[in-house]
């Protein structure tokens, strides 16, 4: 089920450049939700923003970032989801991929990812203590039809020409392992797993997105929706994609195939509409809590631009071109976010 783009996008020749990576947890036992913000940038080194970061949305979306400067300590795998970071470690040997014991034992902070594994540990010198975590991922659903792995912004992604890329590396997928966070240690099994990456020399000037794969009564419902202002070559457009995963099928509105509108309020309210010949899709999310920031590539570094909540309601609606319902769900458990310039009145949009 790889899907394309999991490999690493750096060259280490160009002098401005980022690639991140999102894995979200979501424990629906406890209405709670774990984000994992790992990111590099200009790993050709010697640069004024040259590092990397690890960024955690945790419990009750608080937020734990620690940096590693050393960009030597970074790898990644051009051709697999395969990448990681050393911090503070005993081994005097190239960075690679460890055994969850051998990286358990001799790195002390730092992390390790891949397709089925997130490991890490990391110092909260606020509090004086560690956030460590390993689970393993049983992916179920990548992006596209099970036969038929597609490339989220579409055909032409794999070309320089949009910045930044983005792709979902899984759409669903089943965790089990444990998390110890502030002092407490949570256990799981078969909870509600979701990556991404994106990767080049700019950020959207602004973007939306939508997430959430632990719906109410519905344990194989899928849906991650964005949009942003993105630079194609040498002029900017406006674009959005809805992508739903339900009962083995795959369902795109994308700017290629369908209509898409949006209203977005600053903080608060989305509200998505997606038309195909065959299909129409309805979002609507909300939330009355504050969120919390985090940080995200720009040219001035890594900056609070970004608003999020984990703990989103969100509700959805798919239907067949007849008006009859094919799935109808709601979740008090999914990820919003807003960021990029700030802007004061609802963003309208459509491609």
């Amino acid at each position: 089920m790889k899907t394309p783009h999991s490999g690493y996008h750096g060259n280490h020749i160009t002098l401005r450049y980022f690639e991140g990576w999102y894995f979200r947890l979501t424990l629906p036992e406890i209405r709670q939700t774990f984000a994992f913000m790992y990111s590099i940038e200009d790993p050709v080194g010697n640069q004024p923003n040259s590092g990397g970061a690890v960024q955690i949305l945790g419990k009750n979306e608080a937020y734990l970032c620690r940096t590693f400067p050393d960009v030597h300590k970074f790898f990644a795998s051009k051709n697999n989801l395969i990448f990681g970071h050393w911090g503070k470690t005993n081994l005097k040997i190239k960075p690679k991929l460890l055994s969850s014991a051998e990286f358990n034992t001799h790195v002390t902070e730092g992390y390790q990812a891949m397709a089925n594994l997130n490991q890490g540990s990391i110092y909260d010198p606020v509090r004086d203590e560690y956030c460590r975590w390993e689970y393993q991922i049983k992916p179920v659903y990548g992006w596209g039809n099970s036969q038929h792995q597609q490339s989220s912004a579409g055909l032409f992604s794999s070309l320089p020409i949009f910045e930044p890329g983005w792709q979902i590396t899984m759409a669903h997928g089943l965790a089990t392992g444990w998390i110890e966070w502030r002092g407490e240690r949570y256990q799981f099994a078969n909870a509600p797993a979701y990556s991404e990456k994106n990767w080049g020399s700019s950020f959207p000037q602004k973007w939306f997105w939508l997430n959430c794969n632990s719906f109410n009564g519905e344990s194989d419902l899928a849906l991650t929706a964005g949009g942003g202002i993105r630079q194609v070559l040498w002029w900017r457009e406006e674009v959005a994609l809805i992508g739903i995963h339900n009962q083995g099928k795959f369902y795109e509105f994308a700017p290629w195939n369908s209509q898409i509108s949006w209203q977005i309020e600053p903080w608060g309210e989305w509200q998505l509409q997606g038309k195909l010949p065959q299909y129409q899709v309805v979002l609507r999310g909300e939330t009355n809590l504050s969120g919390t920031y985090v940080r995200t590539p720009t040219a001035n570094g890594l900056v609070f631009n970004c608003r999020d909540t984990t703990l989103g309601k969100l509700s959805l609606s798919l239907y067949d071109c007849q008006g009859k319902i094919i799935v109808e769900a709601d979740s008090n458990q999914a990820g919003l976010e807003v960021g990029g310039t700030p802007w004061e009145k609802t963003w309208v949009g459509s491609n």
